[in-house]
């Protein structure tokens, strides 16, 4: 079952870092003012990006209506997490050195190897900063295995 769009996210409204991380095949959950999108590149299992949807390049630009909308949506995240995968933590990383877009890699954190569909996810960061460079190697099917079940568990 291949994630679908949420009609009323418009295709213009997904800016190029959403783009960059799949949208819309990635799209776990969409708001009126941000989108929650797996990570193609799993860091960490359940690994996401938190998209805005407006066209700002600063945390700052973005509208009232945007922060106390983010407050809901970390709840979101928080819990489908949590219950998907039992994480020891939680990193919100907002970098933005690359893509400019306002986003943050949302980063599931684990004490010990986790199993998921038959596969060993690693935590290369823990305990200190996570280590995006250190992919856990998916593919197509596995993210969409992952997406499938943080879904399952979205309040």
């Amino acid at each position: 079952m291949m994630n679908q769009p949420v009609p009323s996210l418009q295709m213009q409204n997904w800016n190029a870092t959403m783009r960059k991380f799949g949208a819309p095949h990635t799209i776990i959950r969409s708001y009126q003012h941000w989108s929650v999108l797996l990570r193609p590149a799993q860091a960490t299992l359940g690994a996401l990006v938190l998209a805005a949807h407006e066209p700002a390049q600063a945390f700052s630009e973005l509208s009232q209506g945007s922060f106390a909308e983010l407050h809901k949506i970390t709840r979101h995240i928080e819990f489908a997490l949590t219950e998907s995968f039992q994480n020891d933590k939680i990193n919100y990383l907002m970098l933005m050195m690359v893509d400019p877009d306002v986003h943050f890699h949302v980063i599931p954190r684990y004490a010990q190897a986790q199993s998921f569909a038959d596969m060993e996810f690693i935590d290369a960061g823990w305990p200190a900063m996570p280590n995006l460079g250190q992919i856990n190697k998916t593919d197509e099917a596995i993210n969409q295995l992952i997406m499938n079940h943080i879904q399952s568990f979205w309040p």
